[in-house]
C-alpha cells in the first residue's frame, strides 16, 4: 500500500449523494476504497457467495428495508419503526435461529432480564452469561490491589472467554451481546463460534449512550477533543 492512500472515509468531503460508494460513477474522496481498492473488493465479494454468508447477507439487507416504513411512496421520507430488539429478532427468525446467546455485563443484569424475557415470549431459548462467570479473582490476571474498583476485596475479573465458551458449549445460533467493557467485547468476538450482534455497548457516564458524547463534542463533552 502507498504511503497517504489508506482509507478515509471517515473525512470524505464529497457530498453524500455525489459519492463514488452512493451512486455509480461518482466522486471518489482521498483514500476512497470503492475506486482505490478494485481487487481487495473483488475478494469480498467473492466471500459472500459462499453457502454460509450468501443467505446471512441477503437476510440483513432484507431486515434493513423493512425497518422504514413507506416505502412504496414517493417521494421517500425516512420512517424507521423498529427498535433494535426487534430488529435482532426479526433477523433470527428469517434466519430461522432458535438458540439465542445473551452475553452481559454485570451492571446491566436487570436490563439482561428484561432482554431474555422479550426473547423467550418471542419463543426463542436464551442461554445467557454474566461477565464475573466463574469468580476468578482480578489477581489470577495479574491484578494489584490498588488497581481494582474496590480496594481490599474479592473482586472477580470478566471473563469474556468464559463467555464466549459457555455460549460455544450451548450451541447457540447466533449471539446478542449487551454492554461489555471495552477490550473484553473484543476478547469476547476473538473466541465466539456463533455469528454476534450488539444490542448495546457500555457506557458508564452517558447511561449507555456513547453517541451522545460525540454529538455534543463540540460543547458540552469538548473536552473529549482535548488530548
Amino acid at each position: 500500500m502507498k504511503k497517504g492512500s489508506e482509507a478515509e472515509c471517515a473525512s470524505c468531503a464529497v457530498i453524500e449523494g455525489e459519492r463514488a460508494c452512493m451512486v455509480p460513477g461518482g466522486k471518489a474522496g482521498k483514500g476512497c476504497p470503492t475506486v482505490g481498492r478494485k481487487k481487495l473488493l473483488k475478494k469480498a465479494l467473492e466471500e459472500y457467495k459462499t453457502d454460509d454468508l450468501k443467505e446471512f447477507a441477503r437476510l440483513a439487507s432484507v431486515q434493513e428495508g423493512e425497518c422504514y416504513s413507506g416505502r412504496d411512496r414517493q417521494p421517500f421520507v425516512m420512517h424507521p419503526v423498529k427498535p433494535r430488539i426487534v430488529e435482532t429478532m426479526e433477523f433470527a427468525k428469517k434466519m430461522g435461529y432458535v438458540r439465542l446467546g445473551l452475553v452481559f455485563c454485570g451492571g446491566l443484569a436487570n436490563e439482561a432480564a428484561a432482554v431474555a424475557r422479550i426473547f423467550e415470549n418471542h419463543g426463542f431459548t436464551v442461554v445467557s452469561v454474566v461477565c464475573k462467570a466463574g469468580a476468578v479473582p482480578k489477581e489470577e490476571i495479574g491484578l494489584k490491589d490498588k488497581e481494582k474498583v474496590h480496594w481490599g476485596e474479592h473482586e472477580s475479573m470478566c471473563n469474556p472467554i468464559f463467555q464466549a465458551m459457555v455460549l460455544n458449549e450451548g450451541k447457540t445460533d447466533f449471539n446478542v451481546l449487551l454492554g461489555l467493557c471495552v477490550g473484553h467485547d473484543s476478547m469476547y468476538f476473538k473466541f465466539a463460534e456463533a455469528p454476534t450482534t450488539v444490542l448495546a455497548v457500555k457506557d458508564r457516564v452517558t447511561g449507555h449512550n456513547p453517541l451522545s458524547a460525540i454529538y455534543l463534542s463540540d460543547k458540552y463533552y469538548s473536552w473529549v477533543m482535548e488530548p
